[in-house]
């Protein structure tokens, strides 16, 4: 039984068609030779145990990576992929998600005319932090409030962009330590969608003739699934890490590349740990810890930085940071 879900709920990326990813299921045989087996985990920049590396070659990667760089217009030649990494259903809590993911799809198929429950593919763009949550544990409240104050976007729910449209996602990323990007590359049950007005307040369908929303139904540049559907009609498919030296261009409702020094949450609780007594640094690991289990939003982990470590040892250690990364390059 086992072995039927994986070739039920498994499924690759295998063409493009007009910048738009397409994909098909695969065989429980062909996972396992036509893809790496090297996990992340200690060393890696992601550490769930369900993903595995793509070889540069190998099917899936070449076409997620095709699909990127199409997308980025004027910045796809300074543009390199440094990894693409796929989630399997490996593990009871991935298989369950993976099989969920395809009852919904079915639900959708059979209420809609002709059995098409219209699964796309989308990026969702976000920090290291974030993606890493939403593979472990899914969507949160915390994911959808980052869209609400933006005028710009289309409803309330997780804000994707289509497949073909690589650099609107690519522009909203944040460049960790390292000057990597990271985006998540989604299936997603559109079913029928609405279109939902620039500003909208709309958290759900606005009956049950529809399924997910879009900015325009004719040529759509922002997929809309609402929060009641965030962890059922989206599955977390595929991340790719990269570099893009020029790419500047902020988005609204993402974080937007931030203009002065900064330092990843990682290292910087690593160079705090050096220069902060016990009792302080166990108070801002609990408080990074709830920020990781989505508990607390990103703004007051940084808060309760600032009232812990102080805002002087905070800029000496960014500028720290800044200036041995000026000495490396």
């Amino acid at each position: 039984m086992a072995a039927q879900v994986e070739i039920e709920d498994q499924a690759s990326v295998t063409k493009l068609d007009n910048g738009e990813i397409f994909d098909s299921a695969l065989s429980d045989d062909a996972d396992s030779s036509s893809l790496s087996r090297s996990r992340s985990g200690s060393g890696s920049i992601f550490s769930s145990s369900s993903l595995i590396l793509l070889d540069e070659g190998n099917a899936e990667h070449d076409v997620i990576k095709a699909c990127l760089l199409s997308g980025m217009g004027f910045v796809s030649s300074d543009t390199t992929i440094v990894t693409i990494r796929k989630n399997t259903s490996d593990g009871i809590t991935n298989r369950a998600k993976f099989v969920s993911f395809r009852i919904f799809t079915e639900a959708v198929a059979r209420k809609r005319v002709g059995g098409d429950a219209n699964v796309k593919y989308g990026w969702y763009a976000g920090s290291k932090e974030e993606i890493e949550s939403i593979v472990s544990y899914g969507f949160s409240n915390q994911d959808v409030g980052k869209f609400e104050g933006d005028p710009c976007s289309h409803g309330v729910g997780i804000h994707l962009v289509p497949s073909k449209c690589s650099l609107l996602a690519a522009s909203a990323t944040e460049p960790d330590e390292e000057g990597l990007r990271h985006l998540l590359l989604c299936r997603l049950i559109l079913g029928k969608p609405e279109l939902t007005t620039s500003g909208s307040k709309q958290s759900y369908p606005s009956s049950p003739e529809f399924d997910s929303g879009v900015d325009d139904l004719r040529n759509p540049r922002n997929y809309v699934i609402w929060s009641c559907n965030m962890n059922s009609h989206i599955l977390p498919s595929y991340i790719v890490s990269f570099r893009s030296p020029r790419l500047t261009v902020s988005r609204g409702g993402f974080a937007a590349r931030p203009s002065s020094p900064w330092v990843s949450f990682d290292s910087l609780m690593s160079m705090l740990s050096k220069s902060m007594d016990s009792s302080r640094m166990n108070l801002i690991i609990r408080t990074y810890d709830d920020f990781r289990k989505r508990k607390i939003r990103r703004d007051q982990l940084v808060r309760k930085m600032r009232e812990v470590a102080g805002d002087n040892l905070l800029a000496e250690i960014i500028k720290n940071h800044r200036d041995r990364n000026k000495v490396k390059n």
